[in-house]
């Protein structure tokens, strides 16, 4: 790890100021720094300064109103998955937060820092590898070990997305506040989100001197039913393999909208309007729900190692269609 400078952030002018006045990578901002310590160990991020966001008062706040939700960025994770009213009425939400890590890293986890964390490809966090993502000419997951890597939306670098707040977000038509040195910025969390062939070096839209402040969500519709499922290799502190984060509003067993977003097998949250679809105006039934689970992976394109993913989420979405309809 190299020596860097810290600074207790007073505002949050201050902090997009000093993000102005630095160089790409120079200053960073550090929250509950699960993420971001593992790469200064790892020497893929070696700042000069880290500004500590936890110094600003009222950014972890939670405000549930009729109007839906208000969620700060430094709010932990913990306390997303914990809150009485985001259980009730947002559960796929509070399963979501509940499925992150192990208790310590959601009790420091953010908001925020979960929205934003780095892929976790193997090949990016060797400081020895130079592949594409960090400049290099080679994806060596197209060619090498793919077992984590992305069935969707991969070209032309196959990460993944690690959020599983993300996934929950945007399935519940969440928006996201963005504050730099031009003032702030609303918009929909889907669009904050970023494909590798848009940008193979970034996840998100952020430029390097704004920050996310807050996220709203919408208030929950009347008859609404939603779910996260998750499937991991190990138990509570494991990554996503594959996610599912599903919102249906129903009538009876017919389903009238439905919001259906991937988790792990994208570089991105990767919302499949083909799923929604296949259950939308529909009693869903069992042949209802495997054809939207066939209908979520039909574009999907697997790599050496990894076509069980193709299956398992599948698997999940036909799973969380049963659901809404039970």
């Amino acid at each position: 790890m190299e020596k860097f400078s810290y600074v207790n952030a007073t505002s949050l002018e201050q902090v997009t100021s000093l993000l102005s006045e630095s160089g790409w990578g120079e200053v960073m901002l550090i929250a509950g720094g699960t993420d971001l310590l593992a790469e200064l160990k790892e020497y893929i991020e070696t700042p000069k300064t880290l500004i500590n966001l936890k110094t600003l008062p009222g950014m972890d706040s939670i405000e549930a109103d009729a109007s839906g939700l208000k969620i700060g960025a430094l709010a932990t994770v913990a306390d997303i998955a914990m809150h009485p009213t985001i259980r009730h009425h947002y559960t796929v939400l509070a399963q979501a937060a509940g499925s992150v890590a192990t208790p310590q890293i959601r009790n420091v986890g953010t908001l925020g820092g979960n929205l934003c964390q780095r892929p976790r490809c193997w090949y990016y966090r060797d400081e020895t590898t130079d592949c594409l993502k960090k400049g290099g000419d080679i994806c060596y997951a197209v060619d090498g070990l793919s077992k984590y890597h992305a069935i969707l939306g991969g070209d032309p670098v196959y990460i993944v997305h690690p959020s599983d707040l993300a996934p929950a977000l945007i399935a519940l038509g969440a928006s996201v506040k963005i504050v730099g040195p031009n003032g702030e910025k609303n918009m929909s969390l889907e669009e904050f989100f970023t494909l590798p062939a848009a940008n193979p070096f970034r996840e998100n839209v952020l430029e390097p001197n704004e920050i996310v402040v807050e996220v709203s969500v919408p208030a929950a519709k009347p008859n609404t039913k939603s779910f996260y499922l998750k499937a991991r290799e190990k138990g509570a502190p494991d990554f996503a393999l594959s996610s599912v984060a599903g919102v249906f509003e129903m009538d009876g067993k017919t389903c009238k909208t439905a919001s259906i977003v991937l988790g792990g097998v994208a570089p991105a949250p990767w919302r499949s309007k083909e799923a929604e679809a296949a259950v939308t105006g529909k009693m869903i039934d069992e042949s209802v729900s495997q054809q939207a689970g066939a209908d979520a992976v039909k574009d999907a394109q697997p790599l050496n190692d990894n076509a069980y993913k193709v299956t398992l989420t599948r698997n999940l979405v036909s799973r969380a269609a049963m659901m809404a309809a039970s």
